[in-house]
């Protein structure tokens, strides 16, 4: 709360009502040995005005970039109605509902985000979200292994999946006894290529997973590789950006018979980037695999006397049934950020968010063409992408970046970080939100920085 109206005169009187001295007496239950005492290291407190500068300065520390990163997180254009309705007390304190009778507000919006991503994603049943998209596709694997009728626990990941989701995938699951096997991608295009999967056509897999498009946003031949899994006893887990999916082919239509789970991260649809979060993760699969997912599931039906309601249909989660059965512990849904999404997209409509789909894919091509003016400035993988692509620079690719910072721009993401044959690449990303204006100005900063380079005796250039 930003105000609360409490005087020490009410608090004094509350206490009275209820027969306590003190608001510690409202604790008494708690042994002494269990108590912290004092916090140390909390400075006493401060007026309102010197907590409202104090907030404002360290906002300030994020800075106002000119950003062309993108790497999993997505600068897009958020109508003003989607938070100021969110931002609303029914949607902005309400909790999990556990009550359907006392939800229905919060479970009808929970429906209308399932019927959306299940329409977004092509496929049969959608949960209420998870933590994030990396965690989303740690769940999914788990769910694959689950499901695997041969008993296998590896799992196929392509190296061009995005390396947050593969590190925090591996660190739940590692203790599970499940393998990840990474797939290397071919150099020449960025994506996975079906020769790469030939050792593995002989051996127990539960599942390959497939991410569309990839961390160096290229796009994968996703019909290709979703029969490939299906033909050798293998569910396709599809990796999608939800934008992407205005555009693209939905998974539940890849290849012949379509992905069996889908999941990715939601906060392209209605979060803003806040330096991080929170965020969430969508997942959907077929209906044979339903009973799999974890969460909850919201459905509409009737009561009694034929009114329309919603019910928490489905719920898999250890608060809700034995721990044995439970398909999860780590699946509560990021509702806050749900209805964003449901505002966001229901706002957008299809088309609109198809148009922002084509304009983000419409400006980074456009700045990729820019950038590959300058001397020395190449694209590295021949496939075709969406809003985000590789260059390659005639230069180290951190002292680039850091010069461009000092300028106000965000040129990037450094791919040596997890890549280390792309050192001197970096991945770039235009979304809706970047003017021709924006775009000129980083082909030309980015010019001049490497012009100085070029022109400046070895070593005697600082970014």
């Amino acid at each position: 709360m930003p105000f609360i109206p409490h005087t020490e005169a009410d608090v004094a009187a509350m206490l009275e009502a209820i027969g306590a001295a003190s608001i510690e007496d409202l604790f008494d239950e708690i042994p002494a040995g269990l108590r912290c005492g004092g916090l140390k290291g909390i400075p006493e407190g401060m007026s309102e005005m010197a907590v409202t500068r104090l907030m404002h300065e360290r906002a300030a520390q994020d800075g106002f970039w000119l950003s062309f990163l993108g790497a999993g997180a997505y600068e897009h254009h958020i109508p003003a109605a989607v938070w100021q309705i969110v931002s609303r007390g029914e949607f902005y304190s309400a909790y999990t509902p556990y009550q359907a009778e006392a939800s229905q507000g919060t479970l009808q919006v929970i429906y209308e985000y399932q019927t959306m991503m299940t329409r977004l994603t092509g496929l049969d049943v959608s949960n209420a979200s998870l933590y994030d998209g990396a965690s989303g596709l740690s769940e999914a694997v788990l769910m694959a292994v689950r499901a695997a009728k041969h008993g296998s626990r590896r799992v196929l990941v392509p190296a061009s999946l995005h390396p947050r989701y593969r590190a925090v995938t591996h660190a739940v699951v590692k203790n599970q006894g499940i393998e990840l096997v990474e797939v290397a991608f071919d150099p020449a295009t960025g994506v996975t290529a079906l020769d790469a999967l030939k050792p593995f056509e002989g051996e127990p897999c539960a599942a390959l997973v497939i991410p569309q498009p990839n961390f160096f946003g290229a796009l994968e031949d996703v019909d290709a590789l979703t029969d490939w899994a299906h033909r050798h006893n293998m569910l396709a887990v599809a990796v999608a950006n939800p934008v992407s999916l205005a555009l693209l082919k939905a998974p539940g239509a890849w290849g012949q018979n379509g992905a069996d789970i889908c999941v990715g991260e939601g906060q392209p649809l209605g979060a803003p980037l806040a330096s991080g979060g929170p965020y969430f993760g969508f997942m959907t699969c077929k209906q044979a695999l339903a009973r799999q997912m974890p969460g909850r599931i919201v459905g509409r039906t009737v009561d009694r006397e034929g009114k329309p309601g919603f019910v928490l249909t489905l719920q898999a989660r250890e608060q809700h049934i034995r721990r044995s059965k439970a398909t999860s512990n780590i699946c509560t849904n990021q509702g806050l950020l749900v209805a964003a999404a449901t505002i966001h997209m229901a706002l957008l409509g299809p088309q609109g968010l198809k148009d922002v789909a084509l304009a983000s894919h419409a400006n980074t091509r456009a700045l990729v063409e820019k950038l590959c003016a300058i001397p020395g400035v190449e694209r590295v993988f021949a496939a075709p992408c969406f809003h985000e692509a590789v260059l390659r620079l005639p230069a180290p690719a951190e002292d680039v970046l850091r010069a461009l910072q000092a300028q106000g721009i965000l040129g990037g993401y450094a791919l040596g970080r997890d890549y280390p044959a792309l050192a001197d690449c970096i991945l770039v990303c235009a979304t809706e939100t970047k003017s021709g204006g924006d775009l000129e100005r980083y082909a030309q900063q980015l010019e001049r920085i490497l012009s100085r380079r070029r022109e400046a005796p070895p070593c005697a250039y600082k970014s």
